[in-house]
């Protein structure tokens, strides 16, 4: 069975983001990787909680996200924790420069995928949330559950 273009296989997710994050733009970038890394993408050993995306030389970098060792890689094996080129276009690196270089915005790797048979990440543009940001989102989700419960005990 041929996959569709459109179709998409997530490999790894960083759902810690959106609790810790305000996230706002999303930009799809593809990933300069060794052999070894690819195929232990494709497994799906990949951790992106701690990464992060910097500019810097005209260039953009995926920073501490974690491919774990290939299983069969040997000797060949890659560095677990370095630095990954992110391919984007120029307009959209310079736009994040300047975007970065305000106060309190951060590239944050929200999702690892497969697409059309490359490995792509999505960045976000995100501001850290503060304290009662998280607290308040918490509050909204739980009352939004009871609600739903509501209407399910009343749907029967």
């Amino acid at each position: 069975m041929r996959k569709q273009a459109g179709d998409i296989k997530i490999l790894a997710a960083n759902r810690q983001a959106g609790h810790n994050y305000l996230l706002l733009d999303r930009y799809e970038a593809g990933l300069v990787l060794t052999g070894t890394e690819v195929k232990a993408a494709r497994e799906g050993k990949i951790q992106l909680k701690d990464g992060y995306a910097e500019v810097h030389n005209g260039e953009a970098w995926l920073v501490n996200a974690h491919i774990s060792p290939y299983s069969h890689g040997n000797r060949m094996n890659h560095d677990p924790v370095r630095s990954r080129k992110l391919l984007l276009h120029r307009t959209e690196i310079d736009k994040l420069l300047g975007k970065t270089r305000e106060r309190g915005f951060t590239l944050i790797p929200t999702k690892v995928y497969l697409k059309a048979g490359r490995i792509k990440c999505e960045l976000a543009l995100a501001r850290a949330k503060k304290l009662h940001d998280k607290r308040e989102a918490e509050r909204a989700r739980a009352t939004e559950a009871e609600a739903r419960a509501a209407v399910r005990r009343h749907s029967r």
